[in-house]
């Protein structure tokens, strides 16, 4: 007697068209450029309900929406974060962000997430932490919206609005870690982007200035106003503009120093505020 299971013609007739269906998807997203079609269409097909669904998700992806638009999330530090149409992605190398920013993160820490986004940078900082009291601020409706859902569990607080403006006074001076993800792209280079940054990410989230660098300089600016002391602020920036970033952050009365990862591709600065 035979101790495997059989399979019935149904079963057998489901996963042939499963089969078909995946090998399918992989074909028209090869044919729309998609460079990990393979792996692309197993999370398309396992995130669809219906065949319908499913249809209607490849082709927004082959008429070059961002996967994760499609999907409606983004993986990022080990966690699912909610990204809806026109809504900037979490890029992978702010994970090197993330890492830098969370030795000084502990208990019951104050941290505040700049030009937030989804909220992904804040939300994985005080997921890696018990007590933490996080704000995050975003001067796009959209972003601020889906940050919320992202910063729920961990209780955090999104305001909406340019920069510091939105954020409560009494918040000032009590910052241990302030995160920073502002956009770095110089005006001129945005055409050079890729078409799923460019035409389906808010300008807002890409547009840096003339030289990519006139957010940073602004978030500077004010930065000690708002951290503890011995606080500290962590800034994304480009290896190419880190010597300009590190000039802001000192001309705004921090200590700066400067990590990066070849593997990412990610430079960090950051700023200290002394005790004085």
């Amino acid at each position: 007697m035979s101790l495997t299971p059989s399979l019935h013609t149904s079963d057998t007739s489901a996963i042939s068209a499963a089969s078909d269906a995946s090998s399918a998807v992989v074909g028209r997203l090869r044919a729309a450029g998609c460079v990990f079609a393979e792996d692309e269409a197993e999370l398309l097909v396992s995130a669809a309900r219906t065949p319908a669904e499913l249809s209607a998700m490849v082709e927004r992806r082959a008429d070059g929406f961002p996967l994760e638009h499609v999907l409606g999330w983004a993986e990022f530090c080990g966690l699912r974060i909610a990204v809806g149409p026109g809504v900037f992605v979490p890029r992978r190398r702010t994970e090197f962000l993330v890492h830098q920013a969370m030795p000084f993160v502990g208990a019951s820490s104050v941290v505040l997430d700049l030009c937030c986004g989804s909220g992904a940078v804040g939300a994985a900082l005080a997921s890696g932490a018990d007590g933490v009291e996080l704000y995050a601020a975003d001067i796009d409706p959209e972003a601020v919206r889906c940050a919320r859902r992202n910063v729920a569990a961990v209780g955090g607080r999104v305001y909406e609005g340019d920069l510091y403006a939105p954020l409560p006074p009494t918040l000032r001076g009590r910052v241990d870690v302030l995160v920073v993800n502002a956009p770095y792209v110089p005006t001129d280079a945005i055409g050079l982007l890729p078409p799923e940054a460019r035409d389906h990410e808010p300008r807002t989230a890409l547009d840096g200035g003339a030289d990519g660098l006139d957010i940073q300089r602004r978030v500077s600016r004010e930065a000690r106003q708002w951290l503890a002391p011995g606080g500290r602020m962590l800034v994304e920036t480009s290896e190419r503009q880190a010597e300009c970033s590190v000039e802001a952050v000192a001309r705004g009365g921090l200590a700066p120093t400067v990590v990066s990862c070849d593997e990412l591709g990610a430079t960090v600065v950051i700023g200290t505020r002394g005790d004085a």
